[in-house]
């Protein structure tokens, strides 16, 4: 069962305002026209209330001037923000990045009902370090290893890591077999580890959040380890080399092997409140890249599944 309780975040978001030749009059009138889901008198009322200011602090009006180019800020508040009773553990820190442990369910920045339910918030109060940023994604429900910046200079080179392939990521992940391979383990004709290269091309489906392979020239790559067996389940090792949203959840999918309590693959399950009991069956491993800075190995790992396939050490 989940605590929810209303919510206004603790840190603030912050939209650049565009540069175009029609701008509207003052800061308001974009920020009602720009988030079309926000009802005009929630805005009025945050900017009554000071919840919208410039970078300096000065609060936004409902008169202020529009400035092109110019970051506002202001903070999202929700009726109820459901508690996430698991912890993340930070991993490694020094003066230029973290390594955490984020938990199933958490997300990384405030979105949808979370605000200050997130990885950077808690960090953030945690190290009492305010410039800690995401250097990649992790999905809410997927848990594992994060490399987080601590300041906004070094941010550029540990994000460089990411988008030129410079660090390996192995995650772990339990499906069901096919019918076909539990058979052939039944048989004793399953030899493993049993390895797949899943190449493919995928785009954003509908709704937009998901994501389905289509036919064109492959934007994904991911390697495959069937690894152990217990009873009709799978235990699997999964180096993603691209890095596409859900790309390991299609990727599994496309095996015939969805992952274990996948809420969106193979079908969009209708939206209710988390169940902590069944979490996705997604952890990411581990992280192993040259430090950009030190230019020493790093490798930093968190617990995986046991050969029963329960969490463990191994």
């Amino acid at each position: 069962m989940s605590a929810e309780h209303a919510a206004k975040a603790a840190q603030p978001s912050y939209i650049v305002l565009p540069q175009s030749q029609t701008t509207p009059e003052t800061v308001l009138a974009f920020l009602v026209s720009h988030f079309k889901q926000i009802p005009e008198s929630v805005w009025i009322k945050r900017v009554v209330d000071g919840k919208v200011h410039w970078a300096d602090g000065e609060p936004v009006t409902q008169t202020t001037k529009y400035r092109p180019a110019t970051r506002v800020y202001y903070y999202r508040e929700v009726e109820s923000e459901t508690k996430i009773p698991f912890q993340q553990q930070i991993l490694h820190q020094d003066e230029h990045c973290i390594l955490v442990f984020k938990p199933h369910f958490l997300p990384v920045t405030p979105s949808g009902n979370f605000v200050n339910e997130c990885l950077i918030h808690r960090l953030r109060i945690t190290t009492g370090i305010d410039t800690i940023s995401p250097a990649h994604r992790l999905d809410r429900p997927t848990a594992g290893v994060m490399l987080m910046t601590v300041n906004p200079e070094s941010r550029h080179a540990y994000h460089a890591l990411f988008t030129d392939g410079k660090i390996n990521k192995q995650y772990q992940a339990i499906a069901k077999l096919t019918p076909e391979l539990l058979t052939r383990h039944e048989q004793g004709k399953l030899s493993l580890p049993l390895k797949w290269t899943v190449k493919n091309r995928m785009v954003r489906s509908t709704p937009s959040f998901l994501m389905k392979i289509t036919e064109g020239e492959a934007n994904t790559h991911s390697e495959i380890r069937l690894i152990a067996v217990n009873g009709s389940r799978g235990l699997f090792e999964l180096s993603p080399i691209t890095g596409k949203m859900h790309q390991l959840r299609v990727h599994m999918m496309s095996l015939g092997m969805p992952l274990e309590n996948d809420t969106n693959y193979p079908r969009l399950q209708p939206k209710a409140t988390d169940d902590f009991t069944k979490p996705l069956r997604l952890i990411a491993k581990s992280l192993t890249f040259e430090d950009p800075f030190s230019q020493q190995m790093m490798s930093v790992n968190c617990e995986g599944y046991d050969v029963e396939f329960g969490l463990g050490k191994n």
